[in-house]
C-alpha cells in the first residue's frame, strides 16, 4: 500500500511539472500587442495594394501623408461605424492645413459583399479624406498578417446580414515614408487619434 502511494504520488508531481511547464510556455508564446510587438522591434506593416472605386490603390500613392488604416467591413454593426466616426472627429479637429497632409484607409475583409462602389459611399460618409477599398482574399489576407491584424468569417446566421466577422478593431497609424508607428483601439477618444497625426505630422 505504501508503495502505491508513492507512486500516485509521483504521477501527481510529474503530471503537475508537465502542466506547469506547459502554462509556462503558453504563456511565453503568446500573442503580444501590436504595440509590444512594434516596441520589440518587429517589423510589421509595409506596402499593399488594394482596389477602389478609382482604380488600384498602393500605400506608396499616399506617401508624404500620415495615414490612418482601418479594417473591417460595410455590414459590420457596430465597432467600425465608431472606428471611423473617432478618425473622422480626428481629422475634423485639425486645422485645413493638417488636415489636408492625412488619409484614412478603411480595408473591406468582406469582399463577397462589399463592392468597390459600395466602400467609396461608406467611407465618405465619415469623411471625405477616408478612402474604401478592398482586394483578393489573398491580398487581404497577406495585408492582415504584415499588420498583425486579423479577421474570422463567421457561419451564416439566417438574418439579413448572412454572417458576421470577427476582425482587429485598431487603428494603424503610418508615417509619411509608409512605416507603421503605432495603432490605437477603436474607442479611443478623437483627442487621442488627433495628437497621434499630430506626432507623425510634426516628425515629418
Amino acid at each position: 500500500m505504501k508503495k502505491n502511494g508513492l507512486n500516485t504520488l509521483r504521477t501527481l508531481l510529474i503530471l503537475t511539472a508537465f502542466l506547469l511547464v506547459g502554462m509556462a510556455l503558453a504563456f511565453y508564446f503568446r500573442p503580444q500587442p501590436v504595440d509590444q510587438r512594434i516596441a520589440l522591434g518587429e517589423s510589421l506593416g509595409g506596402e499593399f495594394t488594394l482596389q477602389t472605386s478609382e482604380g488600384a490603390l498602393k500605400l506608396s500613392d499616399l506617401a508624404g501623408k500620415a495615414v490612418v488604416f482601418y479594417l473591417g467591413y460595410t455590414n459590420c454593426p457596430d465597432v467600425c461605424p465608431t472606428g471611423l466616426a473617432v478618425l473622422s472627429q480626428a481629422i475634423h479637429s485639425l486645422t485645413p492645413e493638417e488636415q489636408a497632409q492625412v488619409h484614412g484607409v478603411f480595408m473591406s475583409v468582406d469582399p463577397q459583399r462589399d463592392s468597390v462602389e459600395a466602400l467609396k459611399e461608406y467611407a465618405a460618409f465619415f469623411h471625405p479624406n477616408i478612402i474604401g477599398a478592398t482586394g483578393s482574399r489573398e491580398e487581404i489576407d497577406r495585408i492582415v498578417k504584415r499588420y498583425g491584424a486579423f479577421y474570422r468569417i463567421g457561419e451564416e446566421t439566417g438574418s439579413a446580414s448572412g454572417y458576421a466577422v470577427d476582425h482587429s478593431s485598431r487603428l494603424y497609424l503610418i508615417n509619411q515614408k509608409g512605416i507603421l508607428v503605432s495603432t490605437l483601439m477603436h474607442s479611443s477618444s478623437p483627442a487621442e487619434v488627433a495628437a497621434g497625426l499630430k506626432t507623425i505630422l510634426n516628425q515629418g
